[in-house]
Formats: structure tokens, sequence, C-alpha cells
């Protein structure tokens, strides 16, 4: 059990009868209450994001956590096979598990968050940036790149982001896969 002081960001516990990852967290003190701590926690079994107020005595179930390499290999239906970089296994995930699963490309490396007591993946975390290719978007005007409008593109994996108007098919793009947003074109 964790006391509520040994909160950090990324910490895994159990909470009603579901996993959580701690994403944010604040320590409260109101002037004659008692302090507390609020805590954004994301559900590791739904990928939802909700907020919860821990008082100060409050004792949480630690989950022991492994990272592992995996690399990417296909979609099968609904779900996302990855192999064990070391063993070999593969692993199958639902799409709807994972966050921004359209920015993934077959081959690539990942690192899939289990459960240590039972070996059941919780989650994947992508690399924080990926270089894609825009396979489709309205062709670029010279002389846009003044302003700050943008413009859907089609990227391979089959993500949608919003990229400049000076972006054009075939160009190579970083993308912060965390908040699905354009960095910067990629020269060749």
């Amino acid at each position: 059990m964790a006391n509520i002081s040994d909160i950090r960001n990324g910490l895994c516990f159990r909470y009603n009868h579901d996993i959580y990852s701690v994403v944010g967290f604040q320590h409260v003190k109101m002037g004659r209450g008692a302090a507390f701590v609020r805590v954004k926690m994301k559900s590791l079994t739904t990928g939802k994001v909700i907020e919860n107020s821990f008082n100060g005595s409050a004792k949480l179930e630690e989950i022991r956590v492994e990272r592992r390499n995996f690399q990417y290999l296909y979609e099968e239906g609904e779900n996302l096979v990855f192999m064990n970089n070391e063993t070999y296994e593969q692993m199958y995930i639902r799409t709807e598990v994972i966050d921004n699963f359209d920015l993934l490309e077959e081959g690539e490396s990942v690192e899939i968050l289990l459960n240590a007591q039972d070996d059941t993946p919780l989650t994947i975390e992508l690399a924080k940036t990926v270089i894609r290719e825009v396979v489709y978007t309205e062709p670029g005007l010279k002389g846009d790149t003044a302003t700050n409008t943008l413009k859907p593109a089609k990227l391979s994996g089959g993500a949608e982001i919003r990229v400049p108007l000076f972006i054009n098919i075939g160009d190579k793009i970083k993308v912060d896969t965390e908040t699905r947003s354009y960095i910067e074109r990629v020269k060749s």
C-alpha cells in the first residue's frame, strides 16, 4: 500500500476495481480544513481520464508494472498484434485501449506496460514524436508560409491531423504523439 504522499506521475494503482495511472496531481491545503491531493488519473483499461480527490490519510494499492519493448506487426480486426523483441511471443491488444494507435506504423518499436503479477498489458507508450509521410492533403500555394492557418492532412498509418498550408503530399513531418499536433517538416 502506498500513502497519498508517495503519489507521483506515472504511479499505477488499483482504485474502484480498475487500474489507473497518475497523469497529474496537486497538493491542496485549504485554510482550516485538512489537506488533500487532487489527482488526474487515467484508466488503463478504458483510457478515460478522470479527476479525484484523496484525503491526506488515504492509502492506494500500488500495482507493480514492467516496461518491455515490443514491435508492432499488424492490425487484425479490432486488435493490434505486437511481438516481444526478446522472446518473439506475440500479444494481441484491443485498439480501443491504445491512445493514438493510428500513429503506429508496421515494424515500429513501442514500450508496453505490463502488470507484473499476471503479464496482462495495461497500456502502450509511443515515442514522444514520430516522423510520418503526408499521403493526402489539399495542395499548398506559394507564399502561404506567413499565416498560422492549418488544413487537414492524412498521414501514413491513417492518422488525420492539421498541418500548415505549405505542406504537400509526400512531405515528411514530425508529429507530437500526445497532442497529435504538427511540429515541423523534416528534410529528406
